[in-house]
């Protein structure tokens, strides 16, 4: 491996030499990841990670706007039919007009959450011998590592090192998970499975419909871990954390350290999403959006490449696309009317996810496909 790290640091340079996708391929090789380059001494950014101006352009940054903060909902009530009805309305704001939204008092102890982050530390940061056994790039391992899911596909590489973890429907046996992180990712998913529920009650309530309706269509029937480790970058205004993009699932909940970076779309300003001390973070996915016919809106955001690291965060999506269902998911027929027809055509979990997947980030023509 480390012959392979050499010759990509020296690839650093702008040699007319450059070959983008045998640099591609010999990083990949090393399975080792963005952490691999980092503990190798890199003190620049490869080519094939280094991204146009126009992408880590930060002047549509909120750094003149700090009016603009996404909300934080306190779901410490939810029990109470008044303070109920409040939480209701907020979250149907938030989803309508950010898609994106942070929650306070959600029942999941601090010390579960700790552990996770602190579990995810520890599998990144131990031998490469032990994390290559994971890495692979098909997509539908139920457990698997690796950096970069577009990597051949996208524009620029991003700064980060992703372990997947199927959570539900039929996951994979105990057994299959990393050691390091196995036990608490195992009692982090019920904890996730029931605020999920949960919040798609709210969802549903805040469309006018039955508290169940979200779940009685399957949007909580799975959901996936995308476990996020961003290395200390040498040139964070040269790449990032992560590519601008909208989440291809029905609803994300995400737990993030304290190290900021996550960024969100809105009004044509990017706004810093900062880590909040015991809150998660909850944003509407593009397949809500559509059976939703747009009264919620998945936005776009992106994280920020930094000097200081790790950046950790644990991405929880809500999504069955390892199921080979053919159910096809549409706008509710409660929310139509004469004056307001369907938007979208009918999908399926699994074809948007692969047509997701199959176009690599940034990816502005998912939805666009299955407009009417």
């Amino acid at each position: 491996m480390t012959s392979s790290l050499q010759q990509i640091m020296a690839s650093t340079g702008n040699g007319l030499d450059y070959d983008k996708e045998q640099e591609l391929k010999t990083f990949d090789d090393t399975k080792a990841g963005v952490k691999g380059l980092v503990d190798s001494g890199i003190q620049s950014v490869p080519k094939f990670f280094v991204a146009s101006s126009e992408e880590t352009c930060n002047e549509k940054s909120d750094l003149r706007h700090t009016h603009f903060n996404v909300p934080i909902i306190d779901l410490r009530d939810i029990g109470k039919d008044g303070a109920r009805c409040e939480i209701v309305k907020e979250i149907g704001i938030a989803s309508s007009t950010w898609g994106f939204f942070q929650v306070v008092n959600h029942d999941i102890p601090q010390d579960i959450t700790d552990e996770v982050i602190e579990s995810i530390r520890r599998f990144n940061e131990q031998p490469n011998h032990v994390k290559e056994k994971f890495y692979s790039r098909d997509k539908m391992k139920k457990v698997r590592f690796n950096s970069n899911f577009d990597l051949y596909k996208a524009r620029f590489a991003n700064w980060r090192d992703t372990l997947s973890c199927l959570m539900a429907p039929n996951p994979p046996p105990p057994e299959e998970y990393p050691e390091a992180c196995r036990e608490i990712l195992l009692k982090f998913s019920k904890y996730v499975t029931k605020l999920g529920q949960d919040l798609f009650k709210l969802l549903s309530e805040a469309l006018g419909l039955n508290s169940n309706h979200l779940t009685n269509m399957g949007c909580a029937d799975g959901h996936v871990f995308y476990c996020h480790y961003y290395p200390a970058c040498p040139e964070p205004n040269l790449t990032l954390g992560h590519t601008k993009h909208r989440d291809p699932d029905f609803l994300t909940i995400l737990l993030q350290n304290q190290i900021g970076g996550l960024q969100v779309l809105h009004d044509n300003l990017w706004v810093n999403i900062p880590p909040v001390e015991g809150a998660l973070v909850v944003n509407v996915g593009e397949l809500l959006q559509v059976i939703s016919n747009d009264e919620f809106k998945a936005a776009e955001h992106r994280v920020l490449a930094n000097c200081a690291g790790p950046r950790l965060s644990v991405a929880s999506f809500f999504t069955t696309h390892f199921e080979p269902s053919e159910k096809l998911f549409s706008p509710i027929e409660e929310l139509l009317s004469d004056d307001s027809p369907p938007l979208y055509r009918g999908t399926s979990v699994k074809d948007y996810i692969d047509f997701f997947a199959s176009a690599g980030l940034p990816n502005d023509s998912s939805l666009a496909r299955l407009r009417l």
